[in-house]
């Protein structure tokens, strides 16, 4: 394998908690700089302090350890994004650019950008919606995806930067909490059903959205960023499909583990974001573009983040 210098920014969020180890464990652990606004609660390996909305102290990491890959991960989600509009497309697009200008400057080899279902709106279809589908999105959080998608094919036709995404689902994982997205109950609500404590959910029982297990995203993550450049037709972002499910559904998966587990249903702010969403994605081009399949559905999700947070506050007691 050719030598790397990876660099992931936002490494403490729900993805790059994940990633980081994964990385470290594909490239070695003097291979990737984990690099966030605060320390990690728990490090390993190489992690620098960066405020990515300063482009001088970017390109400086970038220089210091001869970087060759950048995940830019970091940024404010869809539901905390409508509580600051502003801010939170100040430094969504700010660290993009960033990235972008030192990525192109000094010859990055390749960049990941990630996006998200949030960039699509009322226009698009809600089921099946396809990788070509309109793009007018209800939040900021999606505004700022939809123009860091075009900003990614902009520096790929100009400059020939290699820039690789993927329209992330909701995204669920055991390794961090909840980060602010319209889609963290699918998080939420297992933390209080290993805890023994019922749910409010701010999503209607029926909100059917996409979703995907965090193993799977991290693999068509590698999968993605892994593929030879001739096969990448795609330079906005794929379409990326695991599972959609409803709150309802989600509650009756876990009831399989914990008869008594109760959910009650608040919708607020977030209900609107969610229905202005796809229910479910057709991932057509990821597949045959290259080769995606998910690995997760509903049943082997539940089963894996019940055992995974059951390690977590109930180290004692025998996992499922």
């Amino acid at each position: 394998m050719k030598r790397e210098t990876i660099l992931v920014i936002g490494a403490n969020g729900q993805i790059g908690t994940a990633l980081l180890p994964r990385l470290q464990a594909l490239y070695g652990p003097d291979s990737v700089i984990g690099a966030d606004l605060r320390q990690p609660a728990q490090k390993a390996g190489i992690f620098e302090l960066l405020d990515a909305t300063k482009a001088d102290a970017l390109a400086e990491l970038v220089q210091r350890y001869r970087v060759t890959q950048i995940y830019h991960l970091a940024a404010v989600l869809s539901a905390k994004g409508e509580t600051d509009p502003l801010g939170a497309w100040n430094l969504n697009m700010q660290t993009l650019l960033n990235v972008l200008e030192v990525a192109r400057i000094h010859q990055v080899r390749k960049l990941f950008v990630p996006s998200s279902i949030a960039a699509f709106g009322e226009h698009a279809p809600k089921f099946e919606t396809p990788q070509t589908a309109s793009l007018d999105p209800a939040t900021v959080y999606g505004i700022s995806k939809v123009a860091a998608e075009n900003w990614s094919l902009y520096y790929h036709k100009r400059y020939g930067l290699d820039v690789r995404s993927l329209r992330y689902p909701g995204l669920i994982s055991y390794q961090s909490m909840p980060g602010g997205g319209t889609t963290d109950y699918a998080v939420a609500i297992y933390h209080a059903a290993v805890q023994g404590q019922p749910f409010e959910c701010f999503l209607a029982d029926d909100t059917l959205l996409p979703m995907m297990y965090m193993d799977d995203a991290l693999r068509a993550t590698l999968e993605l960023m892994e593929a030879p450049e001739n096969r990448i037709s795609v330079r906005t972002s794929y379409n990326l499909a695991g599972m959609s499910f409803t709150p309802a559904e989600l509650t009756a998966s876990i009831q399989a583990y914990f008869p008594d587990f109760t959910t009650r249903y608040a919708p607020d702010f977030r209900q609107d974001i969610a229905d202005s969403w796809p229910k479910t994605i057709d991932d057509t081009v990821a597949r045959h573009d290259w080769g995606w399949q998910p690995a997760y559905d509903l049943p082997r999700m539940t089963q894996e983040m019940i055992t995974q947070l059951t390690n977590v506050y109930q180290p004692s007691i025998p996992t499922f």
